[in-house]
């Protein structure tokens, strides 16, 4: 099987755990380029990885080794530059969220489509090893009829993460905390109990943080079984901890903290699945183990090699930003 050539777009942190895992994967993929406008961040990239670096996105484009472009710039410019990748052939894996607006992110899914190549979005909490498991064990009934379920996300952003030019706003990132941090275990969660309706939304920013958009968000939701189902999501709970989802079943009972995973059925007996490491929760944003990333990955290249949407599909990830977007329509920030 030939490797995959993959192009890199934007340079910043976030790139980090996606050169591990493509490291992991160097019998399948190959790094060809690493892009930024910013000639600093380009000399870092080539220094510190030893790949190609341009400034010339129509080169990159260009070149015919390429097969996957990874899209890591601010959320407001995914669009545009997924619509070239696509025209120029290749497949797209861009960060989540989709794009900074619904209508942006439905248009980037649709141009995926019109072009026949793979989109698949970077939402990798569904490929920690509890998450893996407990979706398994839904499956096989180990839980019983889904009867309430509950996420928390209480994370922490000092005030310097948002005096970056652009955080926090409309404009560049397209929400606050439900699009830009919490979208994770939002995405994931839903995905494990299937989450259809807002039912209310509290939506606000806190005296903690000078931003535009919202650093705290408690919705009452409700599942597709007509089940209750709650969430928290906030940047504010200094100085941040992991996140929890628990669900109630008929038969049983689990949570997931973090990676963790602890099961319980009514008889008592226990099923355990251990994750080390932090979870990118606190000031430090890229404080986590990159496996997740890499598993991601190799799905999504799996997705390529065998013509399958990946698991996390531009649908998938579409309908996790309807979600955000209906929440906070609900708590009058729509």
């Amino acid at each position: 099987m030939a490797k995959l050539g993959i192009a890199i777009i934007g340079l910043g942190s976030a790139v980090q755990p996606h050169v591990r895992s493509l490291s992991d994967l160097a019998d399948r993929a190959i790094l060809r380029w690493g892009f930024s406008r910013t000639e600093a961040r380009r000399a870092a990239f080539a220094r510190d990885h030893g790949a190609p670096v341009s400034g010339d996105l129509d080169a990159v484009l260009a070149d015919p080794a390429v097969g996957v472009v990874l899209i890591l710039t601010p959320a407001n410019a995914h669009l545009e530059i997924a619509e070239r990748a696509f025209a120029a052939g290749k497949h797209v894996l861009v960060e989540k969220p989709l794009d900074a607006t619904l209508d942006r992110a439905e248009r980037l899914v649709a141009a995926g489509r019109a072009a026949g190549r793979r989109l698949g979005v970077v939402l990798q909490h569904r490929f920690r090893g509890g998450s893996l498991r407990l979706k398994e064990r839904l499956a096989e009934g180990a839980l019983g009829t889904i009867e309430a379920a509950s996420l928390a996300v209480p994370w922490w952003r000092p005030q310097s993460y948002y005096d970056v030019e652009g955080r926090g706003t409309l404009a560049r990132d397209g929400g606050g905390v439900l699009l830009t941090q919490a979208i994770h275990s939002l995405d994931l969660f839903r995905s494990l109990v299937d989450v259809t309706d807002v039912v209310a939304a509290q939506v606000v920013t806190t005296a903690l943080h000078r931003m535009e958009t919202e650093d705290y968000v408690g919705s009452l939701l409700r599942l597709r079984n007509g089940a209750p189902a709650q969430m928290m999501a906030t940047t504010a709970f200094a100085p941040g901890a992991a996140e929890r989802i628990e669900i109630i079943g008929t038969a049983g009972s689990a949570s997931l903290h973090g990676g963790s995973l602890r099961i319980t059925a009514l008889d008592g007996t226990e099923e355990r699945l251990d994750a080390e490491g932090p979870t990118g929760a606190g000031a430090n944003t890229m404080d986590f183990p990159h496996d997740a990333h890499r598993e991601l990955w190799r799905d999504f290249l799996d997705a390529v090699d065998s013509g399958r949407d990946p698991t996390v599909s531009g649908e998938e990830a579409l309908a996790t930003q309807r979600l955000i977007g209906a929440i906070l329509k609900a708590g009058g920030r729509g």
